[in-house]
C-alpha cells in the first residue's frame, strides 16, 4: 500500500502508541484530582507542555491543549472576537483557510462581525501589502495560514508580523497545522499570538491539538466549565492524548532535516508526469523557497478528482481530492478557484502528501501509477 494523504491524517507513530498505552495502563488520574494519583497526571501533562514548548521555542504556560486544529483554530478566532469586540468588529482573513477557519469567520459575520477576505495569487499566495492596506482602526483580528493544506503554498507569516508589530491592538493568528515538522516555525520572533497545532498531521493521535497563546493574551473560552488549562479550555485533560502528542512533537522535530528530500521526490514526479501526460497543471508553489515540500496538487482538466482516486486505489495508490474535511462535497476546491483554476480545472485536482514515512519508491510508483490510469480515464470520458 502506498500511503500518499498525510495531509488529511498519518499513520500514528509506534513510539507514541506505545507511550499512550503506558500512560492509559499506569497513570489513569484525573489531573485536577488532589491525592498522589491525580498529582502524577499533572506532572504529566505539565511535562508534555514543557516537551511542545520547546519544539516551538516558547514557554509552557503558552501551551493550552485542545482536542485538534478545528478546536484550536475556533478558540483563537471566536475567543479573540469576543474577548475585544469592544476594541472592533473587523476582522480579516483570507480566500484559502481551511473551512475550520474560514467558516468560523462565516459563523462571526452572522453575529455582526465585519471580515475581510483577502484574494491570493495564481499560487494560492496572499500579498502582506494587502494585508496592510485593509487594516483599519476597527480590526481586532488578522488570521493567516502558515502552510495551504491543498496546494502547499506558504504564506508570508513574517511579513505580515512585521507590519502588526506596528499594531498591537491587533491579534495575529496562525493556522500552523500542515506546517509543523516540515518548514521553520518560530512565533515568537515572528510577532505571531496565536498559533494552531493538530497531532494527528504530525504521527500522533487524533484528537488532541495545541493552541500557542502569547503570555499576557486573553481568550474568552469556549467552553464553560472547570478552568482546566489556564481557563482556556475547559474539560479533563486527555493525559494519553496529550503524552502521545509531546512525543509525536519531540520525533517530528528530530525528523524535520529528512524533509528536504521531500521536495526533490515532488520535483521529480512532476517532471515524469507532465512529460509523459498531456495538460497536467501544477497548483501552488512547487519551489523549494515558496512551498510545503510535503504537498503537491495536480489537476487532470476534464476528469473527475474522485474518479482518479478510486483508479489508484484500484493501483494500491491512496491520495486524496481536496481537504478531507471537504473532500466528500461535489463542489470545486474553494481554495482552487480563488486561485483563478476554472471548475473543469479545479474539480479534477488531487492532493499528494507525504510524511517521514514515504518512500522514493512510493513516489516512483505514484508516477507510475498516474501514467496508467490518466490516459484510460481520458478516453473513457471522450468515449473512445
Amino acid at each position: 500500500m502506498i500511503y500518499l494523504d498525510n495531509s488529511a491524517t498519518t499513520r500514528t507513530d509506534p513510539e507514541v502508541i506505545r507511550v499512550m498505552v503506558d500512560v492509559m495502563e499506569k497513570v489513569y488520574g484525573n489531573p485536577s484530582s488532589l491525592h498522589g494519583i491525580g498529582a502524577k497526571a499533572h506532572r504529566l501533562v505539565e511535562e508534555a507542555r514543557e516537551a511542545v514548548a520547546r519544539t516551538l521555542g516558547v514557554r509552557p504556560r503558552e501551551i493550552v491543549f485542545t482536542s485538534g486544529g478545528t478546536e484550536s483554530n475556533n478558540l483563537a478566532i471566536k475567543g479573540v472576537a469576543e474577548q475585544f469586540v469592544n476594541r472592533g468588529r473587523h476582522l480579516i482573513t483570507t480566500e484559502v483557510e481551511h473551512p475550520s477557519v474560514y467558516q468560523a469567520f462565516r459563523q462571526l459575520e452572522e453575529r455582526g462581525w465585519r471580515v475581510t477576505y483577502l484574494p491570493v495569487d495564481r499560487l494560492g499566495r496572499v500579498s502582506a501589502e494587502d494585508v496592510e492596506r485593509a487594516l483599519t482602526d476597527d480590526t481586532v483580528l488578522v488570521s493567516v495560514m502558515h502552510v495551504n493544506n491543498e496546494v502547499g503554498t506558504v504564506q508570508p507569516i513574517e511579513e505580515i508580523g512585521r507590519i502588526l508589530k506596528s499594531r498591537p491592538k491587533v491579534v495575529f493568528h496562525v493556522d500552523a497545522v500542515q506546517a509543523f515538522g516540515k518548514v521553520e516555525l518560530n512565533p515568537t520572533r515572528w510577532g505571531v499570538d496565536l498559533l494552531s497545532l493538530s497531532g494527528h498531521k504530525f504521527h500522533g493521535p487524533k484528537g488532541v491539538g495545541v493552541l500557542y497563546v502569547r503570555e499576557s493574551l486573553r481568550l474568552n473560552p469556549l467552553l464553560a466549565g472547570g478552568g482546566q488549562e489556564d481557563g482556556f479550555r475547559s474539560g479533563t485533560e486527555n493525559v494519553p492524548g496529550i503524552a502521545g502528542l509531546a512525543k509525536a512533537a519531540i520525533l517530528a522535530q528530530q525528523r524535520r532535516e529528512k524533509a528536504r528530500k521531500w521536495q526533490r521526490w515532488k520535483e521529480e514526479l512532476i517532471q515524469e508526469v507532465t512529460s509523459r501526460l498531456e495538460g497536467v497543471v501544477v497548483n501552488g508553489d512547487t519551489t523549494a523557497e515558496g512551498g510545503a515540500p510535503h504537498i503537491l496538487s495536480l489537476a487532470f482538466p476534464g476528469l473527475k478528482s474522485e474518479v482518479i482516486v478510486h483508479a489508484l486505489e484500484r493501483e494500491n495508490v491512496f491520495v486524496s481530492s481536496k481537504s478531507a474535511c471537504s473532500s466528500k462535497k461535489e463542489t470545486p476546491s474553494r481554495v482552487l478557484t480563488a486561485m483563478g483554476l476554472d471548475d473543469r480545472t479545479a474539480i479534477g485536482a488531487i492532493r499528494i502528501s507525504m510524511s517521514h514515512e514515504t518512500l522514493e519508491s512510493d513516489i516512483q510508483q505514484c508516477a507510475r501509477a498516474l501514467i496508467r490510469v490518466i490516459p484510460e480515464l481520458q478516453r473513457v470520458m471522450k468515449g473512445g
